[in-house]
């Protein structure tokens, strides 16, 4: 299975419900339960896997992937060994005995359970986002004491809708836009690398990502069983949960889940063309596939005007790629990699110039920033991106001459 790297921002697998959901035509969807043939469709490709994490909060959409995948895994001669954890995020007196009744009802199922809790201070700023992160460490810290790779998630098309919608607000960038893929690795927020990797080592799978979240409600009722309602969902302090106060509205307009999650389709389309395409030109200017993990402190070269004569989009995702490399602070953001690769391509511009008249490229074209922990650097027509030195030595190293330097990002 391959695995598509995602944005980190908050996407929980547990959210109101928004009611019917709307269909392209704006007409009412019906919501049927998911029966055993279509629940073996969705889980097929899992049976060879020796172990699978159920991430199951208590609410509808989690619960009934606990009760879909054990339906399906009863009815296989062989396949993998299902545990369902449950993340006590230890900020509702509720969550203990939703956790229990998770329990309940594994243990009628046949399936291991497990409670993890996320224990320490709390931030009262980015709760959420923090929530998030403490989620998916635990998870994929079940995920490695179970000897699994895989770990089953119950986003819904509500949820892809809700992400678009979210990273739009945000202003994220097309690859921001094509939303959540349905395997991927488990999201490291803005860890440093180190620990990002080891977490990326196990992936999420999204079986119900094109599967409205009325119809996981409709399973359950048919079947009968009960189900947590998280009341945090719809508190308005929280970005996700006023989107989801907009979603009626917003699907009269025309933008129905549905048409949201066929928009990240085409966005993860579109993206899945420039990603090849800055593979190609990482080829031509001599990148090897592998720089993605390069060994500690290795400083990577590349031909600057050569670079420069790409298109811009390509500059910017292949200079993000090798920053990514380089970096020792977590995830490059995108705002500001735009920014250094604009004044990159602008301090190129007089070499380029040159270099097209047949003059060799000026020597003594400089540039000097620094990025997520990454150096950039232009010197002799080369554009090298090493990782920083650390910050008390860097009294000096945000500008070279002619250039106007900036701060470390913070992302």
């Amino acid at each position: 299975m391959s695995a598509a790297c995602e944005p980190p921002d908050p996407a929980g697998d547990l959210g109101a419900d928004l009611g019917p959901d709307l269909g392209p035509d704006l007409g009412p969807v019906d919501a049927a339960p998911i029966g055993d043939a279509e629940a073996a469709a969705l889980f097929a490709d899992l049976a060879p896997l020796p172990a699978l994490i159920l991430a199951v909060s208590g609410g509808p959409d989690s619960v009934a992937l606990l009760w879909l995948a054990a339906r399906w895994r009863a009815a296989l001669a062989d396949g993998p060994r299902l545990v369902a954890v449950t993340v006590d995020h230890g900020l509702r007196p509720a969550a203990a005995a939703e956790a229990a009744a998770v329990g309940a009802l594994a243990e009628t199922l046949g399936v291991v359970h497990l409670v993890l809790r996320w224990t320490g201070d709390k931030p009262t700023a980015g709760l959420q986002e923090a929530a998030r992160a403490a989620r998916y460490r635990l998870l994929a810290a079940a995920a490695r004491e179970a000897g699994a790779g895989h770990i089953l998630t119950a986003h819904t098309r509500d949820d892809q809708a809700e992400t678009v919608l979210f990273r739009l607000a945000r202003g994220s960038g097309l690859s921001g836009l094509a939303g959540m893929a349905r395997v991927a690795p488990v999201p490291c927020a803005s860890s440093p690398l180190p620990a990002c990797g080891e977490r990326a080592k196990a992936l999420l799978l999204r079986p119900f990502l094109d599967i409205p979240k009325t119809r996981l409600v409709a399973t359950l009722r048919a079947a009968g069983i009960a189900f947590a309602d998280d009341p945090s969902n719809r508190d308005p302090r929280f970005t996700r949960s006023r989107l989801r106060r907009l979603a009626p509205a917003l699907a009269a307009e025309g933008l129905s889940p549905a048409r949201l999650a066929r928009f990240a389709a085409r966005m993860r389309r579109a993206d899945a063309a420039l990603e090849e395409a800055t593979d190609r030109l990482a080829a031509t200017l001599g990148i090897a596939p592998e720089v993605a993990s390069p060994p500690l402190g290795t400083a990577l070269r590349v031909d600057a005007i050569a670079w420069a004569k790409a298109p811009e989009e390509l500059r910017i995702r292949l200079l993000g790629r090798l920053v990514a490399a380089a970096a020792t602070e977590g995830p490059v953001e995108l705002g500001k990699l735009e920014i250094v690769a604009t004044a990159l391509a602008a301090a190129l511009a007089g070499s380029a110039t040159t270099a097209e008249s047949g003059t060799p490229v000026a020597p003594d074209a400089r540039f000097r920033r620094t990025l997520a922990g990454a150096m950039v650097t232009v010197s002799n027509g080369r554009l090298t991106i090493a990782p920083a030195p650390a910050r008390r030595d860097r009294r000096n190293a945000a500008g070279g001459p002619g250039t106007p330097g900036t701060r470390p990002a913070q992302t």
